[in-house]
């Protein structure tokens, strides 16, 4: 006698919606959670790019008694850098300011891309000043109370 098989190969509809709700909910979570990861992985490139600008500004003031206002005076091909320099840039790096009264100095800065992956990340934008100072600041100027930045 022949068997008669009541199953149906396949998916019901109610598997379909939860398979894909359960799919929503790890996709909101992975998302946001990669997109930080890689914003922690791209900040380095701005720390050295300051730290960079910093050290070619204290080897210029050793030789000339004042700070360069410009990065093409310390041997960069443009006055806004570029970082990584690659086709995909998440920082530009310039001076912010230089100061030339009775105590000299400067200020750098990193600003994030817009349109990059950096552009929304939480430590805005890089600052470094000449004793030495490393901030977080946003684009108004307010500081930035995130403490893992640097």
């Amino acid at each position: 006698m022949k068997r008669s098989n009541t199953w149906v190969n396949g998916f019901t509809l109610i598997e379909l919606v939860i398979t894909m709700a359960i799919l929503g909910i790890l996709v909101s979570i992975a998302i946001p959670a990669y997109t930080s990861y890689v914003q922690k992985g791209n900040r380095p490139v701005a720390k050295t790019a300051l730290l960079e600008l910093a050290s070619r500004e204290e080897s210029y003031y050793a030789l000339n008694n004042a700070y360069a206002s410009q990065p093409t005076t310390l041997g960069y091909t443009s006055n806004s850098i570029s970082v990584p320099g690659s086709s995909q840039n998440y920082y530009t790096v310039t001076v912010a300011s230089v100061s030339s009264g009775t105590v000299p100095g400067y200020t750098l800065q990193a600003t994030p891309v817009t349109g990059s992956v950096q552009a929304s990340d939480a430590c805005a934008i890089y600052q470094l000043d000449h004793l030495g100072n490393k901030s977080n600041v946003t684009s108004a100027g307010a500081a930035v109370s995130t403490g893992n930045c640097w």
